[in-house]
């Protein structure tokens, strides 16, 4: 990718936000050698990282990640047998410790699956806490050895701090004594090197026995060594001379361990920083609220809601570009300071920042291509050096543009061959626009040039686009407006600003009727164009509304579907508690006529046969209740359509709810009930009068047992003219009645149609109780118009 194209299109400019995101000093080095792939696989790997990161960011906030030192090389040092300072040891357990830190930030259920590129990245981690804490516990700092780094180092301390405590002892004595008070300039004990001194007066030097160290810029002071203390001072010093050779011993010793995990180290390190550039992205991607575009190596580009990065957000204008589908050249006109170089620009930075890895921002669908060399020609290009005109500098630059251009580029030109006679450059403009397409690069170009929105309007793929200009407030808009060209608003514009009307009277005369006609024409498009978005956008808000009319529908269709199967499932509950009570009273009075039985006699007759009836009574009653509560919404009598009326209060029977009715049905029955503060949409056939009328045959006929099992359950159940709800409760029942009965399998038929009924009975057999598998029906047996079930 050309250095000059990534300059004027200011990618340096995103490298060093970039690098504002990234933590470690060699990261934002990473940053700043960023440059963008022409390999579709390294874009699109690029991307899925910068994209999981973002993802992941949202999830889990940012990695454990602080600045941290390059270990590499100590690495490698310690690997060759070299001793590596407490600076570079430290650094390196630093290093381990982060590595473990990111490995548990990672490190949750389903993340591999969920991140399976930043999953690769992690997994290249390992920790060493043995090592690290090993380092840790020796070393205090880049200067500073732990006592207790080795048992001789901390005897070789104890003595030293022996020694140290004695001599100042010494010292403290000779400093406050009325033998040496005269002789000292002050009673205080300092160091000179690493030797104990005491200040004396030069005059008597001779009295105090000792080595002089230092002397004070006068000469008045003499700093000495007392005799008594020198040895001491020398038992110091070889103690402090043990002491560097211990702690250098450690190090050697340390160093060692690295040595054996230097390859580890080094393999950490390099993946802690490409883990902190992946983040550094995402970072910035959420900064920008940018998105993850799709990839294609068909020259297709499709910028949905593009906001340049960097405008001002609160400012910026997001637009639509296209390119590279319906034409592969996109002619941009409209007026200065409109929004044409910028667009210029989001085009070719967003395709150099996908190519990079980099999410753009853009709304979520947004397509780039992947170009194998993007050129650029914007800006002013004047060379005082050179002695090149405005003009020769570009022309100069687009020569090589053309030259280097293939049908895997993207041409991006800014004011196409502006700063010349009108006549030839408009010539010119349309023949290199003509060479590039002969090319079969993507071009986007921008000019003030009308014989060029002329070459776009007669030229195949080739599409004119308009920067919106709004001649009342006498400001642009900054929205591109693809096919449509640009009109030229110069009359409109001096006209608002208060230029007489003869004066624009005479300019129109003097602009040719060909050129007049095309603008009127270029005014008629823009004013019916505008009309078409307004008509798009009422369209589209519209659109929208049913679709979040159409969602809360579907919710509360759901709530209602699972109020009606709680109250089914209460239902069945109470019936089996119904039954079970039954049954315990049958059982006592079978043990009582068992009794009788056993004791009777002829006169007991009456007795038994009064028990029987007893027992008959019970069940019966048992069985009534049964019907009475769990298929209580099945014997309501239906309503005649013909006889309902506004207002009228009806039972919906597949809630237990009354409402009232807001509308009358339609030709299919369908109306619409208000229950409560919901208003329900629902049919005829799911209504009944408010008050409780005689059960209907059709629910009966199932119910034939109540909570005991059935006399006579037939192999089949007959399901045609019965609606989806209904449907499901017969089916239900006759499921239960075919279990209490030991039934192997069952026939259900429920008709082809148009499959709504099989696929609700499908989706109910899925998850029933009774059901152990079911099929559809094979030949001979009703085919796909029956559904066979097991029991189990």
């Amino acid at each position: 990718m050309e250095q000059r194209t990534m300059n004027v299109l200011e990618y340096n400019k995103i490298k060093e936000m970039l690098s504002a995101q990234a933590v470690c000093s060699d990261t934002r080095d990473m940053c700043a050698s960023l440059s963008p792939t022409d390999d579709i696989y390294e874009a699109k790997s690029r991307l899925s990282l910068s994209d999981e990161a973002v993802s992941l960011l949202f999830k889990k906030g940012a990695p454990p990640i602080s600045p941290v030192k390059n270990v590499m090389g100590a690495a490698k040092r310690a690997d060759a047998g070299g001793a590596l300072s407490m600076g570079e040891l430290l650094a390196i357990a630093h290093t381990l410790r982060m590595a473990r830190g990111l490995k548990s930030y990672f490190d949750e259920d389903g993340f591999d699956e969920k991140f399976p590129s930043l999953s690769n990245l992690f997994g290249a981690l390992s920790d060493n806490k043995k090592l690290e804490n090993t380092i840790f516990s020796a070393i205090v700092s880049d200067e500073e050895m732990a006592d207790d780094a080795s048992p001789t180092l901390l005897a070789i301390r104890r003595k030293m701090r022996t020694l140290h405590s004695k001599i100042r002892d010494v010292l403290n004595n000779m400093v406050h004594s009325s033998t040496y008070a005269s002789y000292l300039q002050e009673p205080i004990v300092s160091m000179r090197g690493d030797r104990y001194v005491i200040p004396v007066k030069s005059e008597h030097k001779g009295s105090v026995p000792g080595v002089v160290h230092d002397s004070s810029a006068s000469g008045a002071t003499l700093f000495i060594e007392p005799m008594a203390a020198v040895e001491i001072n020398n038992s110091l010093r070889a103690l402090s001379g043990d002491e560097k050779d211990e702690i250098e011993k450690i190090l050697i010793e340390l160093s060692g361990r690295v040595a054996e995990f230097s390859s580890e180290i080094t393999e950490n390190y390099k993946t802690i920083i490409e883990i902190d550039f992946c983040f550094a992205k995402g970072k910035l991607a959420q900064k920008m609220d940018a998105t993850k575009p799709s990839l294609n190596t068909d020259g297709i580009i499709n910028i949905k809601k593009g906001r340049h990065p960097l405008i001002d957000a609160k400012t910026v204008v997001p637009t639509d570009i296209y390119l590279g589908d319906e034409f592969d050249t996109l002619v941009i006109t409209g007026p200065n300071t409109g929004g044409k170089t910028v667009s210029l620009k989001t085009l070719g930075l967003f395709t150099l920042m996908a190519q990079s890895g980099l999410l753009i921002p853009a709304s979520a669908g947004s397509n780039i291509a992947v170009f194998e060399n993007v050129f650029a020609d914007i800006g002013d290009e004047q060379s005082i050096e050179q002695s090149l005109s405005t003009f020769s500098a570009h022309m100069t630059n687009i020569i090589k543009i053309l030259e280097n251009a293939n049908y895997n580029s993207l041409i991006l030109f800014d004011e196409l061959c502006s700063g010349t006679d009108p006549t030839e450059g408009a010539a010119l403009a349309v023949s290199i626009l003509e060479r590039a397409k002969e090319l079969g690069a993507k071009v986007a170009a921008t000019t003030h040039y009308s014989e060029i929105k002329l070459f776009a309007l007669s030229t195949e793929r080739v599409c004119n686009a308009a920067c919106e200009f709004d001649v009342a407030s006498l400001r642009p808009t900054y929205r591109l407006l693809i096919g449509v060209p640009g009109k030229s608003n110069a009359f409109a514009i001096s006209k608002r600003l208060g230029l007489g009307e003869d004066i624009i009277d005479r300019a129109k005369e003097l602009v040719s009727g060909e050129s007049t006609r095309f603008e009127d024409v270029i005014t008629s498009l823009e004013e019916h164009r505008a009309k078409a978005q307004e008509e798009l956008d009422k369209a589209t808000e519209a659109a929208a509304l049913s679709m979040a009319q159409k969602e809360e529908s579907e919710k509360e269709r759901a709530r209602i579907r699972a109020q009606r199967e709680k109250m089914l499932s209460d239902a069945r509950r109470d019936a089996k508690k119904i039954y079970e009570q039954a049954k315990r009273e049958a059982d006592e009075i079978v043990k009582k006529m068992q009794k009788l039985f056993e004791e009777s006699a002829s006169s007991n007759r009456a007795e038994i046969e009064e028990g029987r009836r007893n027992l008959k009574r019970a069940l019966d009653k048992a069985e009534d209740k049964l019907s009475e509560d769990v298929f209580k919404n099945r014997s309501k009598k239906k309503l005649d359509p013909s006889k309902i009326t506004l207002g009228m209060e009806v039972e919906v029977t597949t809630m237990n709810s009354v409402g009232n009715v807001l509308t009358l049905p339609d030709k299919k029955g369908d109306l619409t009930v208000q229950v409560g503060i919901l208003k329900i949409k629902t049919n005829v056939s799911a209504l009944a009068p408010a008050e409780v009328q005689k059960k209907k045959k059709a629910a009966q006929s199932y119910i034939v047992g109540g909570g005991h099992a059935p006399r006579d359950v037939k192999m089949e159940l007959d399901l045609r003219g019965e609606t989806v709800d209904d449907a499901l409760l017969l089916v239900d029942k006759y499921l239960d009645d075919a279990s209490l009965s030991h039934l192997e399998s069952v026939t259900i038929i429920h008709g082809k149609g148009t499959g709504a009924l099989r696929s609700a009975i499908s989706d109910m057999l899925r998850h029933h109780p009774h059901a152990k598998s079911f099929r559809p029906g094979k030949y001979g047996e009703g085919e796909a118009g029956v559904t066979v079930v097991e029991i189990k």
